[in-house]
C-alpha cells in the first residue's frame, strides 16, 4: 500500500538525512526549466542551513548552477532511473550526497530526493590526497628529512636520526622517546605559539596536519621545515597515534624570500611608476587646459575680428556722414544734410541690428515673452517670407492642429524664422522648395538629454530646403559667430548664432539636420506654456509718430547724460512735461516734489545702489498704478524677473527710435497732459 504524504514525511522525519520532493514547472527559460520544493523534512534544514525550503524556487536559491542540478534531476525525470552522486552545493557552501528517484508518471514532474551534508569528509579527503602529493612529491626530490609517530595517550615520540638531528637532540635519545614539550622546546621562539595552536587543532578533530616551523638543530642555527601527519582517532574519538614526517622547505623558504623582496621592490617601482603617471598626467590636463584656453582666445579673437570690421565700417559711415554734414553746413548747402543725416541714421540701426545679434547669441538679449500661437505668427508671415525669398522658391506652410502655445518673445522668433528662411533661399540659387512646419513635441529623457534640454512637452517650428546642403564639419560650426561659407560682403555670419541664442533664452533649443546636396532642416523646439494664450501675436503694425494726447508728466532716470538728453528732448517735443534724474536716489527726490508723475521711464542698470526695478518698485510701493517703461541695453533678465513684468510694464531696447519710443509712451500713459507746477 502506498504511504500518503503525512505518513512519508512522519517517516522521513525519521531519519538524520534530509529530504525533499521537488516538482519541475515552467519558468521563463522555457519549459520545465525550474522547479519547486513541494515538501521537505527538517533534516533539510540541517544538512543545507536553508529555511523554509517549501514554496522556493531552484533559480530563487542557486541561480548561478541551477542549470547543474536541472540536468541531473531532469534526467531522473525523463529516464525513471535513480541516481546517486555528490555535488557541490555553491549557494550554501557545502558538499551534499545525494539519491533522487523519480516519484510516478513522468507527467506528474516530481522528484524525490535524499542527501546528507558530506562537507567534512570532503575536506579531510582533499586534506589527505594534498599531504599524500606533499610527501610523495617530497620524497620524489629527496626532501623528506626524518620521520616520528607520537603516541598521544603516553605522550611519547619515537623519532628517527633524522629527526633527531633536525630538532638538533641526540638520536639514541629520540629513539627512546620524547615528550611533547621537550619537541616543542628545540622549536624557534616565535614559532612556538603557532605549532602548540596547530597541534591542539590537529588532535581536536582527529585527520591531516601540515604546519611550517623553524627548529634549531646541532649546529645551533634556525631552519625552515614543515611537519605532515595525521592523527588516528579510536572508534569512540578519542586520539590515539600522531604518525608524521619532516620535509627539507628552507631552500623553498629562501626562494620564497627573494621572491616577496622582488614583489616589495616591484611595488616600490609601481608606486614610483604611479607618481610618474600623476605628474604626467598632470602635465596633459596642464597642456590641454592651456589648448583649450588658446582655442577660447582663437575663439574671442574671431569674435573680436568680425566686430571690429562690422563696427569699423558702421563707425566709418556714421563718421563720414557727420563730417559731410558739418562741411555742408559749413558751405550752406542745406539740400545736402537730409542725405548724410539719412546715412548716418541707416548706419546706427546696422549697429543696434549687429548688437541686437550678439546678444541674442549669448543669451544676453532683452526678451519681452507672451503666450504665442505659432501657427498665427508663421500665418502672419507667409507673405513677407514669399517676397523676401522671391519667385523661384516655393514657399509651402504645414501648420499642425491643436497646437500647444509657447512662452516666447514674437519679435524676435519672427526674425529668428526670417532669418531661416533667408538663409534657405540662399542654400537654393536656382530655386527649389522652402517648407515651413509646426508640430507638438514629446521629448523623453533620452531625446531631451541628446538635445541639452529638460525633458517634457514642446512645441518645434521647423523650416527645410531642397538646397546644397552642408558638410558635417560645416554643421558643427554653423552656430559659431562670424562663421559663414557665404562669399565676403554677403553675410556676417550672426543669423544662425542669433537663432541659437535666442532659442536657448527662451529655454529651449535649436537644430541643424543637414546633407550635402540634400538639403537642409533646421528645427526650433520651444517650451510648452500652459497658460492661456495671447491674442497679441502679431507685431503693431508701423505707423507715423503719434503726438501725446495732452501734457502729461514723465520722470526720466538714466545714468548717461546723453542718452537722457535725447530721451528728454524726444518727449518734450511731443508735447510732454519732463523731469530727469540720473540715479534712483535721485528720482525719489523728484517724485517727491512732482507727486502727480504720470509715469516713469527709467534705465534698469543705474548706480549708486538702486536699479532701474527697485526704482519702481519703491515708486509703486507709494503710487501702485504708476505705469513703468524700462530702458535697457541688454538683457538683465534677472532684474526684470525674466520677462514676466506686473501689469503696467513695459521693456524698450537701446537703442531706439523716436517713433517707438513715442508709441510706447503713449501706450503707458494716455489722457490729457497739464501744464508744469
Amino acid at each position: 500500500m502506498a504511504l500518503g504524504k503525512v505518513q512519508r514525511l512522519a517517516l522521513f522525519e525519521a531519519i538524520d538525512d534530509g529530504f525533499c520532493i521537488i516538482k519541475f514547472i515552467d519558468g521563463p527559460h522555457g519549459p520545465l526549466s525550474d522547479y519547486i520544493h513541494i515538501e521537505a523534512n527538517s533534516g533539510y534544514e540541517r544538512h543545507t542551513g536553508i529555511r523554509d525550503i517549501i514554496g522556493k524556487r531552484l533559480r530563487e536559491i542557486e541561480p548561478d548552477h541551477a542549470d547543474t542540478w536541472l540536468d541531473m534531476y531532469g534526467k531522473v525525470l525523463r529516464t525513471g532511473e535513480p541516481v546517486r552522486f555528490e555535488q557541490e552545493f555553491v549557494a550554501v557552501g557545502r558538499h551534499i550526497e545525494v539519491s533522487a528517484t523519480r516519484v510516478g508518471s513522468v507527467e506528474m514532474c516530481q522528484v524525490s530526493v535524499l542527501f546528507r551534508d558530506v562537507t567534512q569528509r570532503k575536506k579531510t579527503e582533499a586534506e589527505l590526497r594534498e599531504n599524500v602529493q606533499r610527501v610523495q612529491l617530497a620524497m620524489a626530490a629527496g626532501a623528506i628529512i626524518g620521520t616520528w609517530l607520537w603516541d598521544i595517550p603516553s605522550d611519547r615520540f619515537r623519532v628517527d636520526d633524522g629527526f633527531a638531528n633536525a630538532f638538533g637532540f641526540d638520536a639514541a635519545k629520540g629513539r627512546s622517546g620524547l615528550t611533547l614539550a621537550e619537541v616543542v622546546e628545540s622549536v624557534h621562539p616565535d614559532d612556538r605559539d603557532g605549532l602548540a595552536r596547530a597541534v591542539e587543532q590537529a588532535v581536536a578533530r582527529g585527520g591531516a596536519y601540515a604546519h611550517q616551523y623553524r627548529t634549531r638543530r646541532q649546529d645551533g642555527q634556525y631552519y625552515w621545515l614543515e611537519a605532515n601527519g595525521r592523527v588516528e582517532l579510536m572508534p569512540d574519538g578519542t586520539p590515539s597515534t600522531f604518525p608524521g614526517v619532516l620535509i627539507d622547505i628552507e631552500g623553498r623558504r629562501n626562494v620564497e624570500a627573494e621572491r616577496d623582496s622582488a614583489i616589495a621592490a616591484l611595488r616600490s617601482l609601481n608606486e614610483t611608476l604611479e607618481q610618474k603617471v600623476e605628474e604626467r598626467t598632470t602635465a596633459l590636463l596642464s597642456a590641454e587646459e592651456a589648448l583649450r584656453q588658446a582655442q577660447k582666445m582663437e575663439a574671442v579673437g574671431q569674435l573680436t575680428g568680425g566686430l571690429a570690421h562690422d563696427f569699423n565700417n558702421i563707425l566709418a559711415g556714421i563718421g563720414g556722414s557727420l563730417e559731410l554734414m558739418k562741411i555742408r553746413l559749413a558751405q550752406g548747402r542745406i539740400a545736402d544734410i537730409d542725405r548724410h543725416l539719412s546715412g548716418a541714421q541707416s548706419a546706427v540701426k546696422r549697429a543696434a541690428a549687429l548688437t541686437q545679434r550678439l546678444l541674442a547669441f549669448s543669451r544676453r538679449q532683452t526678451l519681452d515673452p507672451k503666450p504665442s500661437n505659432l501657427n498665427q505668427i508663421v500665418a502672419g508671415m507667409h507673405e513677407l517670407i514669399g517676397r523676401s525669398v522671391g519667385p523661384g522658391i516655393a514657399v509651402e506652410t504645414v501648420s499642425a492642429g491643436g497646437l500647444w502655445a509657447a512662452f516666447v518673445d514674437v519679435g524676435q522668433l519672427e526674425n529668428a524664422l526670417l532669418n531661416l528662411c533667408l538663409n534657405a533661399r540662399d542654400a537654393m540659387p536656382d530655386g527649389g522648395k522652402l517648407m515651413i512646419e509646426t508640430a507638438n513635441r514629446w521629448l523623453d529623457d533620452r531625446t531631451a538629454a541628446q538635445r541639452g534640454v529638460p525633458a517634457g512637452q514642446y512645441v518645434s517650428l521647423s523650416v527645410s530646403d531642397t538646397g546644397t546642403g552642408m558638410s558635417p564639419d560645416v554643421v558643427a560650426r554653423a552656430f559659431d559667430p562670424f562663421f559663414t561659407t557665404k562669399p565676403i560682403g554677403q553675410g556676417t555670419g550672426l543669423g544662425l548664432s542669433m537663432v541659437y541664442g535666442f532659442a536657448g533664452q527662451s529655454g529651449g533649443v535649436v537644430r541643424i539636420y543637414s546633407e550635402v546636396g540634400k538639403g537642409t532642416l533646421v528645427s526650433i523646439y520651444l517650451p510648452r506654456h500652459l497658460g492661456e494664450e495671447s491674442l497679441e501675436n502679431l507685431a503693431p503694425a508701423e505707423g507715423p509718430s503719434p503726438g501725446a494726447s495732452g501734457r502729461k508728466t514723465i520722470l526720466v532716470v538714466d545714468d548717461e547724460p546723453l542718452v537722457r538728453m535725447v530721451a528728454v528732448e524726444i518727449l518734450e517735443e511731443l508735447g510732454y512735461f519732463v523731469v530727469e534724474a540720473d540715479d534712483g536716489v535721485a528720482a525719489l527726490k523728484v517724485i517727491a516734489a512732482h507727486p502727480d508723475i504720470d509715469l516713469l521711464l527709467t534705465d534698469v542698470g543705474l548706480p549708486n545702489g538702486m536699479n532701474g526695478r527697485q526704482l519702481a518698485d519703491a515708486v509703486r510701493a507709494q503710487r501702485p498704478d504708476v505705469p513703468v517703461l524700462f530702458v535697457t541695453g541688454y538683457a538683465e533678465n534677472a532684474v526684470l524677473n525674466h520677462g514676466h513684468l506686473e501689469r503696467g510694464m513695459q521693456v524698450l531696447t537701446k537703442p531706439f527710435a523716436a517713433d517707438v519710443l513715442a508709441r510706447r509712451v503713449k501706450e503707458l500713459a494716455g489722457g490729457e497732459g497739464h501744464e508744469p507746477v
